[in-house]
């Protein structure tokens, strides 16, 4: 049976946009017409879902892959938001797609990773945007650069489009192993801080890349206060003709959704507000001293630099570095600190001791 529609198609589209957690689902791609539909129908009556997704154009990274229906899996979409009364989503990578998209009442568009990091694709897209009042999604580039991911945010924003938001699927990474993506959680964090009010949802289909570590991808990013989910969902996901081992049926999707421990940002209960802010100001006072620490640690490194600048000694001791960060593995451990965490803000002191000892030995 058709949805009954109650309220006008920009109206439901702008309820789903501004849902929090907001859902989308739907299958990596569109491949047959009962496919698409059954699909449809299937999360629809999960009643967790907001908006269906399709791949229906599938930039791939080898050639003879499948890449995609192409624009005959457009009117499927259309079907499909009639049956389930849901708006619909899909990827663009040129002005054509654009084109063909909102010729057939595409609701939301997405600008995908390799697009992201191409910037005469986003700006053909971009072009074909002018003038169009519809919500665009932005995936972060395949590699980790955030400059690119905002410069695509950039030029949507200059053609005219209004409502924006961001797609964290993880990133390219060599040596890899865990993930299929992976997630580099810090540089979706910084570009969350650099957008704020943006929503920005998370892609744990992509960045998982099997699905049996779906669910904590996923709840690490509501933890992490992301405004919603995109999801990969197929009625036959061992046999689908792209990406099957992240995508999981439309009740299995249902079932993930009603296991994720859903966070909020604030409160208002005044005793967790009262106990988060004795707590908060504890950390504040640690910084403070961590600074102090850190101003006196580069005091003493200024000496050292000045010592080896007299009897020409190099700045760089590569046994003391090793030595240094051997002795903090250790002590880290003991006190509850990561390998990685320690290497990153070892290094990150090391470079301004470095810098601080090159400013003196060369003034």
């Amino acid at each position: 049976m058709e949805a009954t529609a109650t309220k006008s198609a920009k109206d439901i589209v702008q309820a789903a946009w501004n849902k929090r957690p907001l859902i989308i689902s739907g299958p990596c791609s569109a491949e047959t017409e009962t496919q698409v539909l059954e699909t449809a129908a299937r999360l629809a009556a999960t009643g967790k879902v907001d908006m269906l997704r399709a791949g229906i154009w599938k930039p791939r990274t080898r050639p003879g892959s499948f890449e995609g229906i192409g624009t005959k899996g457009l009117p499927w979409m259309q079907q499909a938001k009639k049956l389930t009364g849901l708006p619909v989503t899909v990827e663009v990578a040129t002005g054509k797609q654009v084109e063909d998209a909102l010729h057939f009442d595409v609701d939301v568009l997405w600008i995908g990773a390799r697009t992201t990091v191409n910037p005469f694709s986003v700006q053909e897209v971009a072009d074909a945007l002018r003038g169009v009042d519809v919500p665009v999604l932005i995936k972060n580039p395949i590699n980790p650069d955030l400059e690119l991911w905002t410069g695509a945010v950039e030029r949507v924003a200059k053609a005219g489009i209004k409502q924006i938001g961001l797609i964290h699927r993880g990133f390219s990474s060599y040596g890899n192993t865990e993930y299929r993506n992976a997630p580099m959680w810090h540089l979706a964090i910084d570009m969350k801080l650099r957008n704020p009010g943006m929503m920005m949802i998370n892609d744990p289909s992509h960045i998982s890349g099997r699905r049996d570590i779906l669910l904590d991808v996923a709840q690490k990013a509501i933890d992490l206060d992301f405004d919603g989910l995109i999801i990969e969902s197929h009625i036959d996901p061992d046999n689908a003709w792209s990406d099957a081992k992240q995508q999981i049926t439309p009740e299995k999707l249902g079932e993930l959704l009603g296991s994720i421990k859903w966070r909020h940002e604030t409160t208002t209960e005044k005793e967790f507000i009262s106990a988060l802010e004795k707590l908060r100001e504890q950390i504040n006072h640690i910084d403070d001293e961590l600074m102090q620490l850190l101003g006196q640690r580069m005091k003493i490194a200024d000496r050292i630099g000045t010592y080896k600048r007299d009897n020409n000694i190099t700045i760089l001791q590569t046994n003391r570095w090793n030595s240094i960060l051997e002795r903090a593995f250790v002590k880290g451990e003991k006190l509850g600190l990561g390998k990685e965490f320690i290497t990153k803000y070892y290094d990150a002191v090391h470079m301004e001791s470095i810098n601080h000892q090159n400013k003196i030995m060369n003034s």
